[in-house]
C-alpha cells in the first residue's frame, strides 16, 4: 500500500483474524490494522494524516520514506576491495556501491519475472 509517498508492510493475523499494517523506512512506529481491505486502507489512510498532524503540532519535521543513507557492516576486507575497485573505475565508493546494489537488483527483478 501506498499513501502520501509512505509505504505499508501488511500481514494477515490468523489469531487476531485481521490484516496488520506498519509503515516502512521511517523511525517512528506506525501500525494499523482492518478486517477487510477496505478498513485496512482506511486505517492506514488515517495513521499516515494522524501522524503527519502530530509532527505539524509539535513542530517535527516527519520522517521520509527512505531517504538515501544507510549505514552498512562489512568485513573489512571487502571494504578494502569496493575501494580499490573503485579506484580503479574512477568512481567514489558511494558511486561504486550505488551501481552494485542497481546490478542486483535488476538481477533480482528479472528472476522474480
Amino acid at each position: 500500500m501506498e499513501y502520501k509517498g509512505y509505504h505499508a508492510s501488511i500481514k494477515y493475523s490468523d489469531e487476531d483474524r485481521v490484516f496488520v499494517g506498519e509503515v516502512l523506512g521511517i523511525n517512528d512506529s506506525l501500525g494499523f490494522h482492518g478486517a477487510s481491505v477496505a478498513e485496512l486502507e482506511n486505517a492506514f489512510h488515517q495513521s499516515v494524516d494522524n501522524y503527519l498532524e502530530m509532527c505539524r503540532e509539535f513542530g517535527k519535521e516527519p520522517d521520509k520514506e527512505y531517504k538515501g543513507q544507510f549505514n552498512v557492516r562489512i568485513p573489512s576486507r571487502l571494504h578494502k576491495e569496493a575501494v580499490i575497485y573503485a579506484r580503479i573505475r574512477n568512481q567514489s565508493l558511494n558511486e561504486f556501491v550505488t551501481k552494485a546494489i542497481e546490478n542486483e537488483c535488476k538481477r533480482l527483478a528479472m528472476h522474480a519475472e
